[in-house]
């Protein structure tokens, strides 16, 4: 299918419906998106609206702020606490609800938070402070393990002495894998993130595609992107086959980003994780090698690396959205309590978490 920047093109939505009708099987068809942008633009250009009703996009943990443990939030609370502290965060972590604060609180309050847009900047703040402890919350997946991979071996090379590194980074295909172990979820297909594939490439799905026989394809972020990608997935039901696609092919390589890779791998070991609303999910995340333990927060503050604790005070059910339990509107604090302006939780917070996009687009 023609790849265009625009959603206006009617004739091409009609042949990209028509292609999907054409191999659309009978019975329900669940099938997850496992990325924050496929589920925002899924809403923002109303795909739900065309496709047929027995088609439905399940909502996944593909939000790295919103599968950030409590726990986490908790401790990062108590870091911004500290007088001779910074912390250096995405403008997203900012209102996520711990147990009884958030980082925007404690600004308020006078904690020193800053905003930034990549870990390199938390370098920056600390070669202008230098008697301040600066501690970058190392938030994302495997497309943000990189740059934050890159900043430790710089802070290394320049000698920066006061920064630190909170790491809850996750990988995708270890929770995709706990995902489908999970026999309520009744998934059809996976439809894969294209940013992170970009790292990893599409040798990862073709092992989850094999070992649980579910169709998994890679799609890029534009309407017909997605409908593309739906049509691959639908194709393989429809047939009987279970593989890994690419259609995100002027982005993703099977081999993935080689160099990035090697950045990754050198900073980071593979390790257990928690995942809000799944718990621990066996080598799911990273953590920073013994070797640059010198920037690793965990060491150096004594902190887990991905603390699970569980809010008992809001109802929120961000948690069983995240698996694909539930959707947004089944929670009972949606639209009436909790909205873009008064979250009571991370998949509201986000503008990558399901609750937002379903509140915003609705």
């Amino acid at each position: 299918m023609k790849y265009v920047d625009e959603f206006r093109d009617k004739s091409l939505v009609k042949q990209a419906l028509d292609k999907i009708l054409s191999v659309n099987p009978k019975g329900m068809v669940r099938i997850m998106e496992v990325c924050g942008t496929h589920t925002h633009n899924f809403r923002r250009f109303g795909l739900n609206s065309i496709l047929p009703e027995n088609i439905t996009l399940v909502s996944g943990p593909g939000c790295p702020v919103c599968v950030s443990s409590q726990g986490y939030i908790d401790s990062a609370v108590r870091l911004a606490r500290k007088q001779d502290v910074i912390i250096a965060t995405f403008g997203d972590m900012l209102r996520v609800p711990g147990t009884d604060s958030n980082l925007e609180e404690e600004r308020s309050k006078g904690s020193k938070v800053s905003v930034v847009y990549s870990a390199l900047e938390a370098l920056n703040i600390a070669r202008r402070n230098p008697k301040r402890k600066v501690i970058f919350l190392a938030v994302g997946f495997e497309t943000t393990a990189p740059t934050i991979a890159f900043s430790i071996l710089a802070a290394k090379k320049e000698n920066i002495d006061n920064v630190y590194f909170y790491c809850a980074l996750k990988l995708i295909p270890p929770v995709m894998t706990g995902l489908l172990r999970d026999k309520r979820l009744k998934l059809s297909g996976f439809l894969c993130p294209g940013h992170v594939s970009a790292i990893i490439g599409v040798r990862p799905y073709h092992l989850i595609a094999r070992k649980f026989g579910i169709p998994c394809c890679i799609a890029g972020f534009e309407p017909l992107d997605i409908l593309e990608g739906l049509y691959f997935i639908l194709r393989q039901i429809k047939y009987g086959r279970a593989e890994a696609e690419n259609q995100y092919t002027r982005a993703v390589r099977e081999e993935g980003n080689p160099r990035a890779k090697a950045l990754i791998s050198k900073v980071f070991e593979v390790a257990d994780a928690s995942w809000r609303g799944l718990g621990r999910v066996g080598l799911s995340g990273l953590e920073i090698k013994k070797e640059f333990s010198r920037y690793d927060a965990r060491v150096i503050f004594g902190l887990s690396s991905n603390p699970q604790s569980l809010d008992k005070r809001t109802g929120c059910r961000c948690a069983d959205v995240l698996k694909g339990i539930i959707s947004p509107a089944t929670c009972p604090l949606f639209s009436r309590v909790c909205n873009s302006r008064n979250p009571k939780g991370p998949c509201m917070v986000s503008q990558e978490g399901a609750c937002y996009a379903h509140y915003k687009y609705k």
